[in-house]
């Protein structure tokens, strides 16, 4: 079930939109680390941020308006579906992604976020509408139910959460209409177009990713997996290769077709039975379309900026150019800021926070 669904016009016909270049932006914040609250100041007017009756929702900044180019379209099919899992723990992450996307896209009015819950907390969909007041939006339920007694025990309690899951469930909770969509964690920031990665062409694969090839795939398993001979059978005729499911891009009608949930859950079913692999969500995917995915430029995942699934140590940026970092690991940048032991890395991503710890908002 779907609920509040967001889609205020306004009047203003200003783009508040900058683009920052990608080098210039990484180096002067790494060269000139800041914690400050929000770089939006100047752009959000004085306001009375109510404060939620959950000790454990926080506060945020409203968002400056981000209006289209001249030259973008308003037709639905140029709609950006992008699907963002939202809860207590990880809205701030949430709230800085959503921040991101909007700020570095060409047609920001074009993206259309689809975000999954399972509590559907009144006071974050009010957050959610005090902070982004003209955002395209739904928010739909997803019932642990779903998953009751298949989700086995992994190496970190974070990845044994129902709402990790749902990604997997994008078929059936979407309605019918909804072909294709990019999924994305709630700990990543877009610095560059989100169009660029959404106009990727599958060709006839059904998920879309950055693989990683020269990561040892067989750690992903367990020598379980691995010692069973029919287990063991399940690449034949495929490379396969690591990729993130936290930034995928999915055609969810082939996916309806080919029954892919009921194919990872499958999975999941052995998994209880042995214990095949340790972490989460991620191994049955991989089980499924490892070696049969499209793959994308490494750029649109900047992923481990959180460290390993243990200690979350710190970590610098890989190689190459840059257009989506993601902080997967234990390590999260709000909490690593808020203990004022922040990594390097985690100053990208502080210009996008935009937490309030009081109940009042400066604005000009």
């Amino acid at each position: 079930m779907a609920f509040c669904n967001k889609n205020v016009p306004s009047s203003s016909s200003s783009s508040s939109s900058n683009h920052f270049p990608m080098l210039g932006l990484l180096s002067l914040l790494l060269l000139h680390p800041t914690t400050t609250s929000s770089p939006f100041a100047s752009a959000i007017r004085v306001v009375t941020i109510q404060k939620p009756t959950s000790d454990d929702i926080p506060s945020f900044w409203e968002a400056p308006a981000f209006r289209n180019g001249d030259s973008c379209s308003s037709r639905n099919i140029d709609k950006i579906q992008i699907v963002m899992p939202v809860d207590a723990n990880y809205i701030r992450g949430t709230m800085a992604a959503v921040l991101s996307i909007l700020q570095h896209s060409t047609c920001p009015e074009n993206a259309s976020f689809h975000f999954l819950s399972i509590h559907l907390e009144p006071e974050i969909i009010s957050l959610i509408n005090s902070t982004f007041p003209y955002l395209n939006y739904k928010i739909y339920h997803f019932h642990p139910n779903r998953v009751r007694g298949m989700i086995s025990k992994s190496i970190r309690q974070a990845l044994d959460q129902p709402l990790n899951y749902a990604r997997i469930y994008l078929s059936d909770i979407l309605p019918t209409d909804v072909h294709r969509v990019i999924y994305l964690d709630s700990d990543i920031i877009v610095v560059d177009d989100i169009a660029k990665l959404w106009r990727v062409d599958l060709e006839d694969k059904i998920l879309a990713a950055p693989e990683y090839c020269h990561a040892n795939f067989t750690t992903y398993f367990t020598d379980t997996f691995w010692s069973d001979v029919n287990l063991a059978k399940t690449f034949e005729g495929r490379r396969p290769c690591y990729f993130n499911t936290g930034v995928m891009v999915m055609d969810l009608d082939e996916w309806r077709k080919g029954g892919y949930t009921q194919k990872i859950e499958e999975w999941m079913v052995i998994q209880k039975h042995k214990r095949i692999y340790q972490l989460g969500s991620l191994p049955p995917v991989l089980l499924v379309f490892a070696g049969n995915i499209k793959a994308v430029d490494h750029r649109w995942n900047q992923h481990g900026l959180g460290g390993d699934n243990f200690e979350g140590k710190c970590r610098g940026l890989h190689p190459g150019p840059i257009s989506l970092l993601h902080w997967s690991g234990k390590g999260k940048p709000w909490l690593r800021l808020d203990a004022r032991k922040p990594c390097t890395i985690d100053h990208l991503w502080a210009p996008y926070d935009l937490y309030r710890s009081s109940r009042v908002a400066l604005e000009e």
